[in-house]
């Protein structure tokens, strides 16, 4: 059994190598299941030396009755201290993850990147996608040990973001004139924060994983980023599909806001 949380397809596109049918956090969240297997994974990106606040609360919510239990993090600039720090947050919580590990991969933090030179490196995601989960068939057990660089870099970021909330909050993210109310952000965002209302996209809780999925998504490139190195390029997971994407995270609460 594996599960996922994904913006740009880069984790969907993981766990599928993983499992034919992995399943999407964002709409199994509110169920507070228990879920029994041989195997359970949790595939996710990092963001900011951290596992997303959906999967954190999917975790906390979750029971997990199985004999292996594991973490891959997808990452784009840095994983930081993400494997060792997530592994000891639950396993105070109780969870116990034997084996965690890292993809390399596009990183789709437009403030920062260029998504045109990001396309252009060959992270070799393949190679270390199967060297996972043949650690995984073989039900290898290990976490990463962070440096003492990591460490710095993960509390320099998590200052800076109290500091300065925007930062990481969303509200960075702003919607222009150029939409035209086609509701793909809408269907995108896996906390159900965009809503289209009389033709034109707003935000409308304070509910923000900051994934840029909307921004990603958008076909009219409507929904732009303070200070973003490109704002004519935009990214999505080449073995991932916009359906696929939709399927994963559209939340549906139009009925909230209307």
């Amino acid at each position: 059994m594996v599960f996922y949380f994904t913006a740009t397809g880069n984790s969907l596109y993981v766990a599928k190598c993983i499992e034919e049918y992995p399943v999407s956090i964002p709409q199994v969240i509110k169920n507070s299941s228990i879920y029994s297997d041989n195997q359970i994974g949790i595939i996710c990106p990092v963001y900011c030396g951290e596992i997303p606040n959906t999967v954190k609360e999917f975790l906390k919510e979750s029971k997990f009755d199985t004999k292996y239990m594991y973490l891959i993090l997808t990452y784009g600039n840095s994983a930081s201290d993400c494997p060792e720090f997530t592994y000891n947050e639950f396993k105070a919580l109780g969870i116990n993850f034997d084996y965690i590990d890292t993809v390399h991969c596009v990183d789709n933090y437009l403030p920062v990147f260029d998504m045109a030179e990001e396309k252009k490196i060959d992270k070799d995601t393949d190679v270390q996608i199967a060297h996972i989960i043949k650690n995984i068939r073989l039900m290898k057990k290990g976490v990463p040990t962070a440096t003492d660089a990591d460490r710095k870099l993960h509390k320099q970021v998590a200052t800076l973001n109290k500091i300065i909330p925007s930062f990481n909050n969303g509200k960075m993210i702003k919607i222009t004139d150029k939409c035209i109310g086609c509701k793909i952000c809408e269907k995108v965002c896996p906390t159900g924060n965009i809503i289209v209302l009389t033709d034109y996209a707003q935000r409308r809780s304070k509910k923000c994983e900051y994934c840029l999925a909307c921004v990603h998504a958008c076909p009219q490139k409507a929904i732009i980023i303070k200070h973003e190195k490109n704002k004519n390029e935009r990214y999505r997971n080449e073995n991932v599909s916009l359906d696929e994407i939709i399927k994963s995270n559209f939340q549906n609460r139009r009925k909230c806001y209307e």
